[in-house]
């Protein structure tokens, strides 16, 4: 009698098609990885670029907020604080608050809030603290407020 030994012939078959399946897994495995990496980094990048933009049109608004503020002093006379409001409905709203201090060698009929000064090269100039501040905290997850300090001369 006379056995035939294929026991090698199909262990060596089985050992290859189980070395494809573990390569083909690993294959999957890394490729699930830089996949979740990019998407990852994605949504990372596109919540960076909206807070730069949200902070770039903050920036943009204190800058207005001085020009108003300015044109405010020129219409009413001195005024401590000058508040306003940017964007209309459907439009991203930001609050701006201008607190102002005037820089005087003698005060000016009405003006309280102001810093006494003795060179009269300075005299006529507002000292304004402008901060702006997102209106609307669902846009982003973190506040966006900008500050600016800025002398003006009147």
């Amino acid at each position: 009698m006379q056995r035939k030994n294929s026991f090698l012939r199909h262990s060596a078959h089985k050992r290859r098609s189980g070395i494809a399946m573990i390569m083909a897994i690993m294959v999957i495995v890394i490729i699930a990885t830089i996949m979740a990496l990019a998407l990852a980094l994605t949504s990372q990048t596109t919540k960076r670029t909206t807070d730069i933009y949200l902070h770039e049109q903050a920036s943009l608004y204190s800058k207005a907020a001085a020009e108003l503020a300015l044109l405010n002093i020129a219409k009413n006379g001195c005024s401590n604080n000058y508040n306003h409001t940017f964007g209309d409905a459907g439009e991203i709203k930001y609050d701006a608050n201008v607190t102002m201090q005037y820089i005087y060698t003698v005060p000016i009929g009405g003006c309280t809030q102001y810093i006494t000064i003795h060179t009269p090269e300075e005299s006529g100039s507002v000292m304004m603290d402008i901060a702006v501040t997102l209106h609307d905290p669902s846009i982003t997850s973190e506040p966006i407020r900008y500050f600016r300090r800025t002398i003006q001369k009147l």
